[in-house]
């Protein structure tokens, strides 16, 4: 017999108290007796039987755990955490022939939920409050288990927004859709975020939430799967080598902006070349012969403006694009991997900076940074307004809209669309980063996630969408000034918002104004995705290591210093002659495959391990009513296969490593694999290492590291494991 049971309303102490021997009935003997005289009181006191798991005893929140065993003749009840002594007159309910007297007293003003299991050796029951912490009102949530919470729902809200939101948004999204068919790119977008993105996103908060854990140490609800933890934290520690540095350039060309003439303007400096070509005059003008001295080959250019005929016989570059390569990046210093170069001390010193700003947004925690992206969340919004606003009113605006949004059915029917809406919607949302379930795990237990999962996800998918329309207004000024087609023109990545769009507001009246303000948006868009990669680092830790950190001063300030100190020191690299091909080298491996592996492995251990009828009764903990059918359909199914399919194509098509002309080394795409293997690898590692550690037979070891911790002591004791039934395999 097997059952759960439930109040349905807030009782009296005394009505609490009067169904507790119904709970601890211990002799086996009498079966049909003990369930009668339980529905009986039970009935009598408000409480509804139900089957199933009910007891959500996965929660480490659960403040009241009683445990009654009986084997032949001799009862034993044994009570932990917020049980406490009381009078034995209350227990009305309780058998006389009952050798068990239990004395304690009930929370008051808790909904009870109670499992009750028998096996050859009695009964075992679970009482604990059912709404976990979630009946602590508001804020005060932090002092039940001492974990600091957002100072506001607007706080938590705004983060995983500016997570999501981030520079692909703005330079990447847009050139896939006119890329990809236009406005029938929106259909497969579309397609992909409510069928794999969107439900992934909903798991991490909801995991992050209710366990109130960081992404290493929540994985006590299934030790197996605790390398999915640690796969997520290495991930987001690897994409801070190189994401920063994006922010490092687009501070550095927002200093350059405040100059009394914009660098990238004309090809007359010493850093340019006898290729460069100035759009504004149609004429090739060559720099001065002190540049020239130095230069015996063509400076790479991606995404630069190929003028005056075929780019192939006479290559001609930008201003713009040669100030990008040659005076920021001094690209021409370097011959590739094998020659990296000093790093530049004016990019070492905006890479600081940087550096800097994250370390005091998180060195205080959630109620700092929960106060810089008020900023930093909702500043490039205003900013993108101000320049669609400037931009429709350009010459061959509009014109760069309709290539934009132009739709082209028939490209549907090409695999490689599907793909990149597919990887676009799911980097773009940040699933499997670990990000949103560190910032979930600092909310309040009865904040309503899908609200914020279904916020989030339409402002970032507005985001993305009107962008494009900032972009190619600008695009469209830029093919119709030149008279070359916009496909000449249009291009994503650094190549974009370094090249193609300073060269586009460098012609503009007040062209000094509008560029600070575009490159003021690149950095508070780029900040609070930085913050939210080092979050997931620093709580992931910190949680994971709990006993070390705990009751050390300034334990958090100095751990955030020592993790921002070494990514800054390995992200150095970045910013030497030859930084741009170790960046891009992170940027295809770092969160690729990985990233992919770490949200697949995530949600089979939940929909399948954990299991989606436990994970389905933690929501209704939470929020009052359970996912429906769609959310446990994508989370089981749908789901894991859109990423499986994801990855197979990239596996199956893998493209040999190149940055514009030059193909990097065997040995650097050994490396890069190696990257991205040195995280995947810890999934299998700590699974491996978690079975040999666990005492017990093989069945015993495996049903331990597939059930929550807090199942583990009754595992041993009974041996009933329901994760061995099909019910619970095939709970949908």
């Amino acid at each position: 017999m097997e059952l759960a049971l439930y109040r349905t309303s807030e009782s009296t102490t005394q009505q609490q108290e009067a169904c507790s021997g119904a709970v601890v009935q211990t002799n086996p003997a009498e079966d049909a007796t003990t369930t009668a005289t339980m529905t009986s009181c039970l009935q009598q006191q408000n409480i509804v039987l139900d089957d199933g798991y009910g007891s959500s005893n996965s929660s480490p929140h659960s403040s009241g755990l009683l445990h009654a065993q009986s084997g032949g003749g001799t009862s034993r009840l044994k009570l932990s955490r917020n049980v406490m002594a009381s009078t034995p007159a209350s227990n009305k309910c309780l058998d006389s022939s009952s050798n068990l007297q239990p004395t304690f007293t009930w929370p008051n003003k808790k909904d009870l939920q109670v499992q009750l299991e028998e096996d050859e050796k009695g009964y075992e029951a679970l009482v604990v409050p059912s709404g976990g912490p979630g009946d602590v009102d508001g804020g005060a949530a932090a002092a039940s288990d001492g974990r600091e919470t957002w100072g506001r729902g607007a706080d938590f809200l705004l983060s995983i927004i500016g997570f999501a939101v981030d520079l692909a948004n703005v330079w990447r999204f847009p050139y896939l859709c006119y890329r990809n068919g236009g406005g029938a790119f929106l259909i497969p977008y579309t397609l992909m975020m409510v069928f794999g993105a969107v439900p992934l996103f909903y798991m991490e908060l909801i995991l992050g939430q209710y366990n109130r854990q960081g992404p290493i140490s929540v994985w006590r609800v299934c030790p197996l799967f605790k390398g999915v933890g640690f796969c997520a934290v290495l991930v987001a520690f690897y994409v801070s080598f190189y994401y920063n540095v994006i922010i490092c350039w687009a501070l550095y060309f927002l200093v350059a902006s405040a100059t009394p003439e914009l660098p990238w303007l004309h090809c007359n400096n010493t850093w340019n070349t006898i290729w460069c070509l100035e759009s504004a005059s149609g004429d090739v003008v060559t720099s001065n012969t002190s540049a020239n001295t130095s230069v015996d080959t063509p400076s790479p250019s991606e995404g630069s403006v190929a003028a005056g005929g075929d780019a192939g016989k006479t290559p001609h570059f930008s201003p713009a694009s040669e100030y990008f390569h040659r005076a920021v990046l001094e690209m021409q210093r370097s011959g590739g991997l094998h020659e990296m170069g000093a790093p530049k001390w004016q990019l070492v010193l905006c890479l600081l900076l940087v550096y800097s700003m994250l370390y005091l947004s998180l060195f205080k925690g959630v109620k700092s940074s929960g106060k810089v992206v008020w900023a930093t969340a909702t500043l490039p919004y205003v900013v993108l307004t101000i320049l669609l606003i400037r931009g429709l009113m350009l010459p061959g605006a509009i014109g760069g809209i309709e290539y934009y949004l132009k739709p082209d059915l028939a490209r549907l029917s090409d695999t490689q669309v599907w793909v990149d809406a597919a990887v676009q919607i799911f980097y773009s949302v940040g699933a499997g980063f670990g990000v949103h379930l560190s910032y979930a795990s600092y909310n309040n237990f009865e904040n309503n996630c899908l609200r914020d999962c279904l916020v989030t996800t339409a402002v970032n998918c507005f985001t993305s969408f009107f962008s494009g329309f900032v972009i190619f207004t600008y695009l469209g000024f830029m093919s119709h000034k030149q008279g070359i087609s916009i496909s000449n023109v249009a291009t994503e990545g650094p190549g974009l918002v370094f090249q193609v769009y300073p060269e586009a507001v460098a012609t503009l009246p007040g062209s000094h104004f509008w560029s600070m303000l575009f490159f003021f948006m690149l950095i508070m868009l780029g900040l609070d995705s930085a913050m939210g990669g080092m979050e997931c680092v620093i709580t992931g830790l910190m949680d994971e290591f709990h006993s070390f950190f705990h009751g050390r001063r300034f334990a958090r300030e100095i751990f955030t210093l020592g993790a921002a100190t070494v990514s800054f020191s390995i992200a150095l690299i970045n910013v030497t002659p030859g930084g741009i091909y170790m960046f891009h080298l992170f940027d295809t491996y770092s969160a690729g495959i990985s990233l992919l592996c770490s949200a697949l492995f995530e949600a089979i251990a939940v929909s399948w391990f954990y299991g989606l009828e436990r994970f389905s009764q933690d929501v209704q903990a939470m929020l009052g009513s359970k996912p429906g059918l769609y959310w446990r359909i994508c989370w089981k199914f749908i789901s894991p296969a859109f990423i499986i399919g994801v990855v197979m194509f990239g596996l199956l098509y893998q493209q040999p490593l190149k940055y514009n002309d030059y193909n990097y080394p065997s040995w650097a795409e050994w490396i890069g694999w190696s990257l991205a293997l040195s995280s995947i690898l810890m999934i299998p590692l700590v699974a491996i290492i978690s079975i040999i550690q666990t005492p017990g037979t093989c069945k015993e070891r495996l049903a331990i590291n597939i059930t929550p911790l807090e199942e583990h002591e009754s595992i041993r004791q009974t041996h009933i494991v329901s994760r061995f039934h099909c019910k619970h395999w095939l709970y949908v």
